[in-house]
């Protein structure tokens, strides 16, 4: 990277620097690799954990993804295909580093419209009418202009939400937070271990790999959080092959979570690409109905919509790539690759893909560019063939770099101003409630329907955007669905 002497601007040094704005971005290509491989290591769960939740439920009729038993490798080799191809193509045209792949939530949500009312192609069909209305609305340019109705304040509030929400999913994912029970005489969702006890090789090993990573963001170290995880990995590795952990279960709550560290007997596996295409578009339409599935679609679509919109409002205000209005520069090529992912994501029946808030990891990096996404998407392509190599590091080694990162996110909360109520209380709850809620969707509708009420009482209604009504209204519609359901007749 070269500047003028004049401005001190950076210069592109070729075409490729250029097209994706490196020196323009004040980055590198070694800081894209590092972000690149950041993201894939936070996220690569997803391959293992997406065929868990939609992969062992079967539908109404009786099947399984695939039209038959069981079959995780064929859930995982789609989840990584799709997560690798729309992850590239959000590098090549979106040009800003966010990773995608199958949205948690909206899968469980799936897996439950499969089970009682519909089959896994039916379910799938209504996820590409989701998907392909969502990018109507951007190509109209209505998902766009909602995004810049939102309040700058407002949007600083959602990033940080979304670094607590990304903290409190490190913690629990890696066992250090975890559930209470259903006890008699308890109230306490969460505790602290097990039994509010820290204990098992495990915990240590996260402890170990938060602490290590922290020193190194405090000391400045490039690839910090990169050195973390892959650190925290080979003790992991060590630790199993010492002291025989094995697998987190009823009989063994100091084990691991979701993958066991052990090098793998084989490298490389055969990806099956059978389950691409399985979906029937009006499917579900005819099953359950045009109004019961019109409102299925509904909330998945305003999920789908507003999760993206947050975690590319936090990780963009966390790599400083939003402008002095909170927005983000040529944003519609970043909503038209989430809108297709979503779509494509059900035609590959792993339900809808999104864009991810564990890119947060690359961008701690370093990485400003959709050069890190290639690097992620092309991770993610290898997945399929490598699958037993992505079972190998688990959550205990990747989720310090969430809470480290949910931290770096936490600290733009310092741009809020909280002398004004009218905007300081919509803040709040939008940060409270994306981890009391675990949902980044909720936050953000409870910070939109707090912030057109508060405004109307102040009587400063004139301050409060024509769309962001609009979109108060439909959050009202989405937290109320249950009973407008039971109205309709259609719950």
């Amino acid at each position: 990277m070269s500047t003028t002497p004049e401005s001190g601007t950076a210069v592109p040094t070729s075409g490729f620097d250029r097209y994706f704005k490196i020196s323009e971005r004040g980055s590198t290509v070694t800081q894209e690799l590092r972000g690149g491989l950041a993201t894939f290591f936070t996220m690569a769960y997803i391959v293992v954990l997406n065929p868990l939740i939609i992969g062992t439920v079967d539908d109404v009729t009786g099947q399984h993804l695939g039209d038959g038993g069981v079959n995780l490798p064929l859930v995982a080799t789609a989840t990584a295909l799709v997560a690798g191809v729309m992850t590239i193509l959000m590098g090549v045209v979106g040009r800003y580093p966010f990773a995608l792949a199958t949205g948690l939530g909206l899968n469980a949500f799936l897996a439950v419209i499969a089970s009682t009312q519909m089959s896994w192609e039916e379910a799938m069909g209504l996820v590409v009418l989701e998907g392909i209305i969502i990018l109507i609305l951007v190509l109209t340019g209505f998902r766009t202009a909602v995004f810049h109705a939102i309040p700058a304040q407002l949007k600083t509030a959602i990033s940080v939400g979304i670094g607590l929400f990304i903290a409190l999913i490190g913690f629990v994912d890696a066992g250090f937070v975890r559930r209470i029970p259903d006890v008699a005489g308890t109230s306490v969702p969460l505790q602290l271990g097990v039994d509010n006890r820290l204990n098992g090789w495990p915990t240590l090993v996260f402890v170990i790999g938060l602490l290590v990573t922290a020193l190194l963001v405090a000391r400045r170290t490039k690839g910090a959080i990169l050195i973390g995880i892959l650190g925290t990995t080979a003790l992991a590795l060590i630790v199993e092959a010492v002291a025989n952990v094995g697998p987190a279960g009823k009989d063994n709550p100091f084990g691991w979570q979701l993958n066991v560290p052990e090098l793998p007997d084989s490298v490389l596996g055969i990806p099956d690409l059978s389950l691409v295409g399985q979906f029937s578009l009006f499917g579900g339409i005819e099953r359950v109905g045009l109004l019961a599935a019109l409102l299925l679609v509904f909330t998945l679509m305003l999920a789908d919509f507003f999760d993206t919109m947050g975690t590319v409002v936090g990780v963009g205000a966390e790599g400083k790539l939003l402008d002095k209005d909170g927005n983000l520069p040529g944003i519609r090529g970043v909503l038209t690759v989430d809108s297709v992912a979503a779509a494509a994501g059900g035609a590959a029946s792993v339900s809808s893909n999104t864009t991810y808030v564990e890119s947060a990891a690359g961008v701690g990096e370093g990485a400003r560019t959709g050069l890190a996404s290639v690097v992620t998407g092309v991770l993610f392509l290898l997945a399929m063939f490598l699958t037993p190599l992505v079972t190998m590091v688990p959550f205990e080694a990747a989720t310090p770099a969430l809470v480290i990162v949910g931290f770096l996110m936490m600290t733009q909360i310092r741009n809020i101003d909280f002398t004004d109520y009218g905007i300081a209380i919509p803040a709040f709850l939008t940060i409270v409630l994306m981890p009391f809620a675990f949902s980044i969707t909720v936050g953000i509708g409870a910070g939109f329907v707090s912030y057109v009420a508060i405004r109307v009482v102040q009587r400063r209604s004139a301050e409060v955007h024509p769309l962001m009504w609009l979109v108060a209204a439909l959050f009202v519609l989405y937290f109320a669905i249950e009973p407008v359901q039971e109205v309709l007749g259609v719950a």
